[in-house]
């Protein structure tokens, strides 16, 4: 009987090696414990490997465009309510953010040689005054591209002569253009043929996105340097 209370003590001792041991294993050492314990209750059916990520190249582009070539994204802007964003070469031209978009037109002129901005304006196609654009475009260089995208309403102040600068810089849907349509177009003084940069939306109560306004354009691409610019 007199061993029993050193008996009690050493088999104490011996649970709480065991009891140590176990705790280490199950905890894999101090700081790593969470993780080795969280392995025992997560399935290889229930655990998630992350997705990586798609790489995303100039203004977001997919894929990195050819040597000799600028990348560009236009957003046309929706409704009333979001400003347009005009991108080339990982710059951003024109958005709400930059303060520099407005109702009606955005324009940027870009030497399409360097792809250096010209100017950027924004033009009101509802209150504002048409001269103004035909002023702006009317005396391009050969060369210099022209970045456009709509907000709210691009045509109501278009004249004949509007159209037709339009259509001289590559457009084929400039003389079609009406109230709140939706319009994306990248084009250049001196083309020969249309451009095929260019989108077009129909404001139509049958298939408009917003009440009022057809949904925003996104277009983007690889636009090769020119060889002219003055």
């Amino acid at each position: 009987m007199r061993l029993a209370g050193p008996l009690r003590i050493v088999a104490l001792i011996i649970i709480m090696g065991l009891t140590w041991i176990l705790v280490t294993i199950l905890l894999g050492g101090p700081g790593v414990g969470l993780p080795r314990i969280q392995q025992f209750f997560t399935s290889p059916e229930n655990s998630v490997t992350a997705e990586p990520r798609a790489r995303k190249y100039k203004c977001g582009l997919p894929q990195p465009c050819p040597e000799e070539h600028l990348s560009f994204r236009i957003v046309s802007g929706a409704a009333n309510v979001i400003g347009p964003k005009i991108c080339l070469e990982d710059k951003m031209l024109m958005s709400s953010i930059k303060d520099n978009v407005g109702r009606g037109l955005n324009i940027a002129l870009v030497n399409g040689v360097s792809g250096e901005l010209l100017e950027a304006r924004a033009f009101d196609m509802w209150a504002g005054d048409v001269n103004d654009l035909l002023k702006f475009i009317r005396p391009l260089h050969e060369g210099t591209l022209v970045f456009v995208a709509s907000y709210d309403d691009p045509a109501t102040k278009m004249n004949e002569e509007t159209r037709k600068l339009f259509s001289e810089l590559g457009s084929r849907n400039a003389k079609d253009l009406a109230f709140r349509d939706s319009w994306v177009f990248v084009g250049a003084k001196g083309v020969q043929n249309k451009s095929p940069f260019e989108q077009h939306m129909k404001n139509s109560k049958h298939t408009n996105k917003y009440e009022g306004w057809p949904e925003a354009l996104e277009m983007e691409g690889c636009i090769p340097r020119r060889s002219i610019a003055g």
